[in-house]
């Protein structure tokens, strides 16, 4: 499944829900000789625990796991090995949950990831190939969303979409 790639600085993988994002990610990062997986995601519901647990089932020993679901920025500054986050929507949702300054997080983390410290992929939903939300606070967060995966699409040296499992690369500006 994964593809015999060197990591780049920052690698960007958006898919769907379920679409394979999270297991191609740890791939990468796995094929590098283990890294942080940067979990984003909180326990508040049983299905949510339940996912965080086949996520936390699926990875082996060469990682470690911190959970920075609203500090990012600092947890990828102190780390010394490849960084998998998993993942930004819900790092957005958090961040609006928490009522921050969204877009100053955005912003800071982006510059930020212009230069890491060690390789980062990040893992985000690709929210513009689902239908248009009925309720405004959901078209509102979508937009959010979009807005966020095109800076860091931007900044980042690959992009690759995920879908049915199967990466798409979008963007390979690895070369020199």
């Amino acid at each position: 499944m994964t593809e015999a790639l060197s990591l780049p600085p920052l690698t960007l993988i958006l898919g769907g829900i379920r679409s394979g994002k999270s297991a191609y990610g740890e791939s990468l990062i796995e094929a590098a000789g283990g890294g942080i997986y940067l979990a984003t995601a909180e326990a508040r519901d049983t299905e949510m625990r339940a996912r965080i647990q086949k996520h936390r089932e699926r990875r082996g020993s060469q990682w470690q796991t911190i959970e920075a679901p609203l500090d990012l920025l600092s947890a990828i500054q102190a780390a010394r090995r490849p960084v998998l986050v998993d993942c930004l929507t819900l790092w957005l949702s958090n961040l609006v949950e928490a009522k921050a300054d969204v877009t100053s997080q955005v912003r800071q983390l982006s510059s930020a990831l212009l230069a890491p410290p060690v390789p980062v992929v990040l893992i985000s939903n690709e929210v513009g190939l689902g239908g248009i939300a009925a309720h405004p606070m959901a078209r509102g967060f979508a937009d959010l969303q979009g807005a966020t995966n095109q800076i860091f699409a931007e900044v980042a040296r690959r992009v690759v979409l995920i879908t049915a499992g199967l990466p798409l690369t979008l963007k390979d500006a690895t070369s020199p």
